[in-house]
């Protein structure tokens, strides 16, 4: 089968490879749309992971496949699976956990000290034709529902997640900054939770037109503060604010100073360097500064009954669909160069 596999920095390859055996309670499924996410762009760019280290819930060396956000048919089930059968639409929840660790036992399986990614660790990954994954895993959908939006139920989930740390919900006042896959599946997620005004900051002209488009409040943070323009329209400042852009203090400062006294400000974006921040802000403002990682099992099905019941439709923030074979040069470098100032989430399709 076809797959693309990173060999290290700036070297994805194209290969075939031989397709994954199905075992007992594992699901094999034909994927249809992967999404190609941030981390697969820095995943392409630096390469962190030597190929010969072994995750230890993996136990594979690279070059392993890319992808872990993905969707498709189930072709076959192996002994002991129930859940799914072939034939059914299923999103691939990716992350898995050890399920004895600290973290694991405390029910915040997401934060397990030996997490890991199909599609970043081991265990194939959706630039593929066909992944085999544990039964949980696979989160059957209806079929009607279609790939498209199956795809998108990973990164939709990374937001819902991060909104539930946040404790956002009926008529909550929220900041967005950035407006890329995951600040827009934010702005969705907080709509569909009953948030009263959500705002959102983004300097690309075609994103700040798709967040207006999905009811957000909308400003160019190069011609207004976020922080001010938050207080100006929620007394005192808004409930919640998320940093999903990660650009530093430009960013995660306007998301802490736009927040009421008490308020939450979630991070959801990855830094890449340190950002001077004063304690005495959290001192005399009782205001909060959380991060947020990745999702539950619980999480990923909310997440799908939400789009089951037409509470939160991701299609809208899909740009473009790209052939696996176009992956490095249609989907990765376009996002890494000016793409990434048109595009908001790329699919490929196996």
């Amino acid at each position: 089968m076809k797959a693309i596999r990173l060999y290290g920095a700036e070297d994805a390859r194209l290969d075939d490879i031989e397709e994954p055996r199905t075992g007992p309670g594992q699901v094999k499924i034909h994927v249809e749309r992967t999404g190609v996410c941030g981390s697969d762009l820095a995943l392409f760019q630096y390469a962190p992971v030597p190929n010969e280290y072994r995750h230890p819930l993996f136990g594979e060396e690279g070059p392993h496949v890319l992808g872990h956000e993905f969707a498709g048919t189930v072709v076959e089930v192996g002994d002991g699976v129930d859940s799914v059968r072939p034939g059914d639409l299923v999103a691939v929840r990716p992350n898995v956990w050890d399920g004895t660790c600290a973290a694991c036992r405390r029910g915040e399986p997401n934060l397990c000290a030996e997490f890991g990614f199909v599609g970043i660790n081991g265990g194939g990954g959706g630039y593929s034709e066909y992944v085999v994954v544990a039964e949980d895993q696979a989160h059957r959908l209806p079929n009607e529902i279609g790939a498209d939006a199956a795809a998108m139920v990973e990164s939709t989930t990374v937001a819902w997640h991060a909104m539930k740390v946040s404790g956002a919900g009926e008529g909550s006042t929220a900041l967005v900054i950035g407006a890329g896959p995951i600040g827009l599946a934010l702005l969705l997620c907080l709509r569909a939770q009953g948030a009263r005004q959500v705002v959102v900051s983004e300097i690309s002209e075609s994103r700040r037109a798709l967040a207006a488009e999905l009811g957000a409040d909308v400003i160019d943070p190069r011609e207004t503060d976020p922080a001010e323009y938050a207080r100006s329209v929620a007394e005192g400042g808004v409930d919640v604010s998320f940093d999903a852009s990660g650009v530093g203090d430009v960013t995660l400062l306007p998301a802490l100073n736009a927040l009421r006294t008490g308020g939450t400000s979630v991070v959801v974006a990855q830094f890449h360097h340190p950002v001077p921040i004063d304690p005495n802000l959290f001192l005399t403002t009782e205001k909060r500064l959380v991060g947020s990682f990745a999702y539950t099992d619980e999480d990923f099905q909310e997440v799908v009954d939400a789009i089951v019941a037409g509470t939160i439709d991701p299609r809208p923030l899909i740009s473009s669909v790209v052939p696996l074979e176009n992956t490095v040069d249609g989907a990765i470098r376009h996002l890494l160069g000016t793409g990434r100032n048109t595009e908001v989430k790329v699919l490929l399709a196996p």
